[in-house]
């Protein structure tokens, strides 16, 4: 839960440090104090968009920070969070830092290290839920209340087993289409591709001939030019008439003669010997390249006959290597295939989808029963809740009419409300007023808090349209919601509701030198007194004022 805020800078706070307690928390104030402001702080802490507007008039940039308890993470979801987001848990505590500059850069930190907003926003939902004015259009979203309806459910299991056979359907899905669509366009293009695939499977092409071809070509195109170099190097060296062999041969017999008396002579012929042997083998090699290179037209002819066939095919489908094409004839080859195969296949496929959808419907349907239950648990509970808040004659319906497959199931859930017993049941968001709306809300928010994880629930002026004693039978709700190790923060105008806080926080705006600045106080006993007796007769208090506060707060 919420248990220190700090706030510099934001608007028109300049400098906020204010602990929050267990329980049921009011917070009052003249309309225009700042008590948005201070909303709009926490709701930046919990990822909501950062604002250049939101840092204070001539400050570098505004801070936030908020301490949490989580010592109530008995599911573990809080550890497993900052282990997958490799966060320093620290167990019990964790703080969230959003710092905004005046040129608009955002920052976020969860325990000291730098995180995105997406991370900041995950953990944020698992901290706190806040219920503003706006919240309530919520009741009129279809998946707003199939999301209720789940809560109470306790389906996760069941919502996770068919979520993730829906996906596994739609996958499939994704594949068929895809092999009908090539499958169409192949067929479309048949005649063209086997012609493709027989020209260049008759052109029987080996991988690497081109690059063998053109050097033969090369050297058969100069073999008279060739041959006479080779000739005369062979002549060079083995000639009868000074051939560098046969003085080679000279030079090793002095050395080796003086070899006997002279110590390097030895070392020379040595060395000599191995040149000389190099020699003769290289002489060899060129006398009988010399032999080998023959002129013979016809084959020159057949040569660059085929390297013709082999550029031409390279040009026509704009590759430039064999490889290339033999790529492409593997490519027309699986085309081929897919044409020969494709009907066998997609009929494989469509069968596996069938199956698929059959898993999903059976998961479905499984999901429908347990919230048809959980619905007639919500019809109870809410005609229960909705009772004592005034609306004495209330009919709640929750109907779960079938749907297509989707994300979420196969169901569409529509809750049905009549505030009397003479009205046929609509649609609540058709014919509930606002102050209903407010109680259906109020009374569902109550309902899911005791069926879920979430330490803090903030409500920002969720009695509008209220007063007298439905007010304060809400007050009763939200304090009745704060107990068991939660916290409730109700932002109100009604002094019926202020006076059941278990802590009372008033926020006032003041005109200085420096200009308008907010701030926010924890009240004492007495000043809850004068706030609560302000609220109930305006700016001029009353004794009776004062009296009737101290009863409501007795």
């Amino acid at each position: 839960m919420l248990k220190k805020l700090h706030i510099k800078n934001f608007t028109l706070i300049d400098e906020l440090d204010i602990q929050f307690f267990p329980g049921f928390s009011v917070i009052t104030g003249e309309t225009g104090a700042g008590k948005s402001i201070v909303l709009g702080a926490i709701a930046l802490i919990l990822g909501n968009r950062a604002d250049v507007r939101q840092v204070k008039s001539g400050a570098a940039k505004c801070v936030v920070e908020a301490v949490f308890g989580i010592g109530h993470d008995s599911s573990g979801v809080m550890k497993r969070f900052f282990e997958d987001n490799d966060l320093d848990y620290v167990q019990d505590e964790c703080i969230l830092r959003r710092e905004v500059s005046a040129s608009g850069k955002s920052r976020a930190f969860i325990n000291d290290t730098p995180v995105t907003l997406m991370a900041l926003r995950e953990l944020g939902e698992h901290l706190i839920d806040i219920h503003s004015q706006h919240q309530n259009l919520l009741l009129g979203k279809e998946g707003f209340q199939l999301n209720v309806l789940d809560i109470i459910a306790r389906d996760n299991k069941a919502l996770a087993d068919y979520r993730q056979a829906y996906a596994e359907f739609v996958k499939a899905q994704e594949l068929l289409k895809e092999m009908r669509t090539a499958f169409d366009e192949n067929m479309a293009e048949a005649d063209f591709l086997r012609f493709q695939q027989n020209e260049l499977a008759e052109a029987a092409l080996c991988a690497g001939e081109q690059e063998e071809l053109e050097q033969k070509s090369e050297t058969m195109s100069h073999a008279e030019e060739i041959k006479t170099s080779l000739f005369l190097a062979d002549s060079c060296l083995s000639g009868e008439d000074g051939g560098v062999i046969d003085n080679l041969k000279s030079v090793l017999s002095h050395l080796e003669d003086v070899a006997a008396v002279f110590k390097k002579g030895r070392e020379l012929a040595d060395r000599l010997e191995n040149c000389y042997i190099e020699v003769k083998d290289i002489a060899a090699d060129i006398s009988a390249s010399a032999e080998d290179i023959d002129f013979d037209p016809r084959e020159l002819q057949n040569i660059n006959d085929r390297l013709d066939t082999i550029y031409a095919l390279e040009h026509k489908y704009r590759v430039d290597n064999v490889d290339s094409l033999l790529d492409k004839l593997g490519e027309l080859n699986s085309k081929i295939e897919s044409i020969d195969t494709g009907e066998e296949k997609i009929a494989e496929q469509e069968q596996l989808v069938k199956q698929l959808e059959t898993a999903c419907v059976d998961k479905a349907a499984a999901l429908t029963a347990l919230r048809r239950k959980a619905a007639k648990t919500v019809e109870e509970e809410m005609k229960s809740r909705l009772v004592p808040l005034g609306i004495a004659k209330v009919r709640f319906s929750v109907e779960v009419h079938p749907d297509k497959l989707s994300f979420d199931g196969a169901d569409k859930v529509t809750f049905l409300f009549s505030a009397n017993s003479s009205s046929p049941m609509q649609p609540v968001e058709q014919v509930a007023s606002g102050g209903e709306i407010a109680r259906v809300m109020l009374s569902l928010k109550a309902m899911i808090g005791n069926a879920v994880e979430l330490p803090t629930i903030i409500f920002d002026e969720i009695d509008t349209g209220v007063s007298g004693r439905v007010a304060e039978q809400m007050a009763h709700i939200m304090k009745e919601m704060g107990s068991n190790d939660r916290q409730v923060i109700s932002i109100t105008h009604l002094p019926q509701i202020a006076a059941l806080g278990t802590t009372h926080y008033k926020v006032t705006k003041e005109e200085g030198a420096e200009g308008t600045i907010s701030r926010m106080t924890m009240l004492s006993d007495e000043d809850r007194v004068r706030e609560i007796a302000q609220m109930l007769s305006g700016s001029e208090i009353t004794q009776a004022a004062m009296d009737n506060a101290r009863e409501l707060l007795r």
